[in-house]
């Protein structure tokens, strides 16, 4: 056989290996066209669930970041573990489908997704693409039953902790529940303004700065993650306090449209700005502490 002809039949070798994963993933793909479509007509038009999309992109664009990896990793297809997989996140994509529950239907995609892998390339080719499949988890709808048992209680809190910051710097303030009367005008805590929406977007993106950029430092990393929430709400807490001044001095009216947008926009990006401050007093904190141990060390 020839030189030309050898690699002939390489190449054709190396078509058919590529064969199988494409039929799994063009299949995979048609089935949850629907899916997708209910996605972009649905909750990725609202605030709370936009953020859809980027996470796809992004877990795409860690997929990318590991291909010098995904090249080098022996293949070793695990076909039991893989159909079991593949059959569970069908099964619960036709369930879902059939009772128009868009949250499973999306969340079915993670364990079809691992089915895939499993059986065209198997475990070692999955636990470098754990991340990047698992998280996928932040581009499912979050049920409404859930949005509303945590968007009470946060409302209630911050509508409490807004009014008595107020009193206590003099302002005729008093409180109704997630009703806050200021003057001689009642504002109404949303639940846009409870900073569920911020919470989401924001733990998504905390994650991915921690996996992408701190993953060697372990606890730099966990301390990012437990800082999400206590940042949304801290910057939440700033939003509403603003809004609640903003009607005070210049009446309701000025809440409506632009303004209520921007604060809903300065808010997100406040939070986004406290998350990477503290990642950098960390980093600080870190360099401090390794000084401390070389002066230790030197001494010893």
């Amino acid at each position: 056989m020839t030189y030309s002809e050898t690699v002939k039949a390489e190449k054709l070798l190396s078509l058919r290996g590529l064969l199988w994963p494409a039929l799994l993933a063009g299949s995979c793909i048609a089935a949850y066209i629907p899916t997708i479509r209910g996605l972009i007509d649905g909750p990725w038009q609202t605030e709370q669930e936009g953020h859809g999309p980027l996470i796809i992109a992004a877990s795409l664009w860690l997929v990318w970041q590991s291909r010098d990896q995904l090249r080098t990793v022996k293949l070793s297809p695990a076909p039991i573990v893989g159909w079991v997989c593949l059959a569970l996140g069908l099964f619960l994509m036709f369930l879902a489908r059939t009772q128009d529950i868009l949250p499973v239907e999306a969340f079915s995609i993670i364990p079809v997704i691992t089915g895939c892998v499993l059986l065209s390339a198997g475990w070692p080719t999955l636990r470098i693409l754990v991340f990047p499949i698992g998280f996928l988890i932040f581009a499912v709808p979050v049920p409404d039953w859930m949005i509303d048992a945590a968007t009470v209680p946060l409302k209630v809190f911050i509508s409490d902790s807004v009014t008595r910051i107020l009193y206590a710097a003099g302002f005729p303030v008093a409180q109704n529940g997630v009703m806050i009367m200021i003057g001689s005008y009642q504002l109404l805590v949303k639940d846009a303004c409870s900073g569920m929406n911020s919470i989401f977007a924001l733990s998504a993106i905390g994650v991915f700065y921690a996996y992408a950029f701190r993953w060697q430092e372990k606890v730099r990393s966990v301390i990012l993650l437990l800082s999400i929430i206590p940042i949304t709400i801290a910057a939440n807490f700033i939003r509403v306090i603003t809004l609640v001044l903003i009607a005070y001095y210049g009446g309701p009216d000025m809440l409506e449209g632009a303004v209520h947008d921007l604060t809903g926009i300065g808010l997100f990006v406040v939070a986004v700005i406290l998350l990477f401050l503290l990642d950098g007093i960390l980093g600080l904190c870190a360099a401090a502490l390794s000084r401390l141990r070389s002066r230790d060390k030197a001494v010893a």
